[in-house]
């Protein structure tokens, strides 16, 4: 079945957001993420609003719509902008253009469900990791990496009462913080799963949120995480789970390497014994927890100049050391430092890091339908790279992102002779624009670029405007009066 239907139905069909996102026929992992499965999972949350044939605001072009807020920056990316996008499509279509008015675009984003996107994400992670080569899996095993971080978003009454600003923020000068764990393909970069709390408080730290979303893992994959999840628990939950872990050694657990068993030169097998029971950790939990784990530790010297770190141990689960070489090993923890770009794409390329949903229901609303952008957006780099016996880490995201979003509003109406045409040029254009390998790039962590003179905001806003009206001038700044 084609996704390309330049009639007036469109708008009330998801093979939209196929279009938009370079999807046709004939291409690898076409499949995934079908139109039969999107509208599947509408049905099963019940979601039914918009059916007759007048009415605009259909759940494929309301996330179609919210789907194009994620791929512009700045101004484009307002519910106006969308509005407009909304307009011309409709207008292509043979359609009467809808009104400007934002609200009955903001009503329609609003009954998304959460647990649908969510799902979407999820969903074509899993369909393209269980599709891709085995050239691009390590050992032949998946690899997921794991990392956490935190995005801003609106200082609103309801956003700061669900996720509060950190406690070193005076009232009134901060921004409310969302703390998210993610679980990235180190194969695809494809985001696998995600968990998000507020940024402090019980049960709300990275290693917590990652619990949460163990479920998401098939047995036999290997976790890839820095040491902050380094945790005699955190090992045993994964390894009851038939999950394998690498990690750095956590600066604070110390090992005596005269008590282990040495398989090499800096390869040890060596054994944790149980701690304490911790204070989320139930006592009929903590009473199936073994009493040891043992695990091999790994040395690494690192010899680059201008690299931090001189040397570190590395735990892993990966005791066979025949199958897994040491070097190996090092290599793969290496490749950890993919997870840190991979979240700046999502955060920096796709402004996540600066969220502008008021609530927070809308706020996870608009986290999950990033994700699910990055995640198509990886697709389409994956049918790329498949292409042109590439690998997708080889291809530039930047670059991609500017091909979806360049195409965005011609695909869907186009013909399909025409359609196939361009998404085919494309792909071949983004398989030419290729990343660096830099693995042993060394750059200060510094900007040359000065910020703006400005003052600091240092009593809340409304304080700050009272006191202007009654005539208290500001002070200079940097040798230059105030505006």
């Amino acid at each position: 079945m084609s996704f390309y239907h330049a009639d007036s139905s469109v708008q009330h069909r998801f093979c939209l957001i196929q279009a938009s996102f370079l999807q046709s026929e004939g291409l690898p992992f076409a499949d995934v993420l079908s139109e039969e499965e999107i509208e599947g999972a509408f049905a099963d949350a019940g979601v039914d609003f918009a059916q007759e044939d007048d009415e605009i605001y259909t759940p494929p072009l309301t996330l179609w719509a919210f789907l194009s807020q994620v791929l512009h920056k700045a101004e484009q990316r307002s519910c106006m902008a969308a509005v407009s996008r909304i307009l011309v499509l409709l207008v292509a279509l043979g359609r009467e253009p809808c009104s400007k008015n934002t609200g009955a675009y903001c009503r329609a984003r609003a009954k998304l469900p959460e647990t649908v996107i969510e799902r979407l994400v999820v969903s074509v992670s899993r369909g393209c990791e269980e599709q891709v080569p085995k050239a691009w899996l390590w050992h032949q095993r998946h690899v997921k990496l794991i990392d956490g971080t935190t995005c801003s978003m609106p200082d609103t009454e309801e956003n700061r009462d669900a996720y509060p600003q950190p406690s070193s923020q005076k009232d009134g000068l901060g921004f409310p913080i969302i703390r998210l764990v993610v679980a990235l393909s180190l194969a695809t970069a494809m985001v696998c799963g995600a968990a998000m709390g507020p940024y402090s408080g019980k049960e709300t730290g990275e290693t917590a949120l990652l619990r949460q979303v163990l479920d998401q893992f098939a047995p036999g994959d290997i976790l890839l995480a820095d040491r902050y999840f380094c945790s005699f628990f955190m090992v045993a939950l994964l390894l009851n789970g038939n999950l394998d872990f690498v990690t750095r050694l956590h600066q604070s657990r110390k090992t005596d390497f005269s008590r282990a068993r040495q398989l090499g030169k800096g390869d040890h097998i060596v054994v944790w014994k149980r701690p304490d029971k911790p204070d989320w950790m139930d006592h009929a939990t903590y009473e199936q927890m073994p009493d040891t784990l043992t695990l091999r530790q790994v040395e690494v010297q690192v010899h680059q100049p201008g690299f931090r770190t001189e040397s570190l141990v590395v735990v892993t689960t990966l005791l066979d050391a025949k199958k897994y070489r040491r070097e190996e090993i090092a290599e793969l923890y290496r490749r950890r430092w993919l997870v840190e770009l991979d979240i700046e794409a999502i955060k920096i390329t796709l402004g996540m890091d600066i969220l502008r949903c008021k609530s927070p229901e809308m706020v996870r609303k608009e986290i999950w339908t990033c994700l699910l952008a990055y995640n198509l957006i990886r697709k389409t780099m994956m049918q790329a790279a498949h292409r042109n016996d590439l690998s997708p880490r080889q291809l530039s995201f930047a670059t991609a992102v500017q091909t979806v979003a360049a195409s965005w509003m011609i695909l869907p109406i186009v013909n399909e002779p025409s359609a196939v045409t361009l998404m085919m040029a494309q792909l071949d254009s983004l398989a030419g624009q290729r990343v660096g390998n830099r693995p042993n790039r060394v750059e200060p962590r510094a900007v040359k670029r000065r910020p703006k003179p400005h003052r600091l905001l240092t009593e809340p806003r409304e304080e700050a405007r009272a006191e202007l009206l009654r005539g208290v001038l500001e002070p200079e700044v940097e040798g230059r009066e105030a505006a």
